[in-house]
């Protein structure tokens, strides 16, 4: 696509600036009394079950006092500006499975946990492992480094605070559709460079009959107006390492100096600072997500821990036919599958891999 053909800015909710979004609280949603018993109720009456974690879904968590919740949760991820925060899940009088419980039982009711790595994680963790983030085969999640801006491979990203850390870990986010319109705007040239293919690194989580790198742009505009975001800078580059993959070109590295630079900026982003018991949900076609370097506990016992799903939903936009094929697989709806590595079987550990 060359300059003259790039789409026209993107109208939408979606498009939105931080400093707008910091003046509204319409996004931060507390869970009321009534909601937070008939939640309760339903997480001790699956835990006393025994029901494996990874084998809940909707028709075992029916909970009509979350149905309003639910779609409101719906309405602004997945149709209005792209995010939600809700605020109370009272993760302090829960166990660990009973977080994991509630927190899973209600991400089914907005769509299918997938996988996140080539174990078959569909209910993650976020939290420094000791995993070095300049390994090609190593996440950003497993480490305590600031995270640059990027999009999780499925529909909806949710995270749930557990515990906070001692000092940082904050969670920024910014609308793409604002970011494409801001580069439209100021350098074309560069936006140009965005929507070609690029070529990523599987960083070692290979599918059935793929190879180890995968090729799709990071701006995808669709028929109608729409734009569908996926970057990750950190694999863009890892995949160099393979001698098969073209070298980037200096035109494309500018591109993604802007495209950072533009979403780092107070002109665009929004901070978010988690405490225990908050769930962030964003849509991450249309929104990046960042976190700032933490420190940590010394105690094992406090540090920082969030819980993590990937949803494939399937009221999600419409997506290139490169998301669900080159990329990744679909799933019975159509929707993005996650990471599936041949022979891993789903599953939802309780701890940190």
């Amino acid at each position: 696509m060359t300059i003259e053909t790039l789409p026209r800015p993107i109208a939408a909710a979606h498009a939105w600036r931080g400093p707008e979004m910091a003046a509204r609280q319409d996004w931060i949603r507390p869970l009321t009394g009534d909601e937070i018993g008939a939640l309760d109720a339903e997480v001790r009456r699956l835990d006393a079950s025994g029901i494996d974690i990874a084998a809940i879904g909707p028709a075992d968590m029916p909970v009509p006092a979350l149905a309003g919740l639910i779609a409101e949760i719906r309405r602004q991820v997945l149709q209005a500006h792209g995010f939600i925060l809700l605020r109370g899940l009272p993760v302090e009088r829960w166990t660990t499975r009973q977080t994991a419980i509630a927190y899973f039982g209600l991400g089914t009711h907005l769509g299918e946990p997938v996988s996140q790595n080539g174990k078959g994680h569909i209910l993650g963790h976020v939290k420094d492992i000791g995993m070095d983030y300049a390994s090609p085969v190593h996440r950003g999640y497993q480490t305590a480094a600031r995270l640059p801006y990027h999009t999780d491979s499925a529909d909806v990203v949710g995270l749930l605070c557990l515990r906070p850390a001692k000092a940082g870990g904050l969670s920024s986010i910014a609308s793409s559709a604002a970011l494409y319109n801001a580069m439209l705007e100021r350098r074309p040239d560069l936006l140009a460079e965005l929507v070609r293919p690029v070529y990523r690194d599987r960083r070692g989580e290979v599918p059935a009959g793929a190879e180890e790198w995968y090729i799709v742009p990071i701006f995808n505009p669709m028929p109608g107006g729409g734009l569908i975001t996926t970057y990750v800078r950190s694999t863009m580059r890892k995949a160099q390492r393979f001698p098969q993959v073209p070298r980037t070109t200096p035109a494309l590295e500018a591109a993604c100096d802007m495209l950072d630079a533009l979403a780092e900026s107070d002109e665009f982003h929004l901070d978010m600072d988690f405490h225990p018991g908050d769930v962030q949900l964003i849509n991450n076609h249309w929104v990046l997500h960042s976190r700032t370097e933490y420190e940590d506990f010394p105690e094992p016992e406090r540090r920082r821990h969030l819980f993590r799903l990937w949803l494939a939903c399937a009221e999600g936009p419409a997506l290139p036919e490169v998301f669900t094929t080159t990329w990744q697989g679909a799933n019975a709806n159509g929707r993005p599958g996650g990471i599936l590595v041949p022979g891993v079987a789903l599953n939802a550990p309780l701890e940190a891999e």
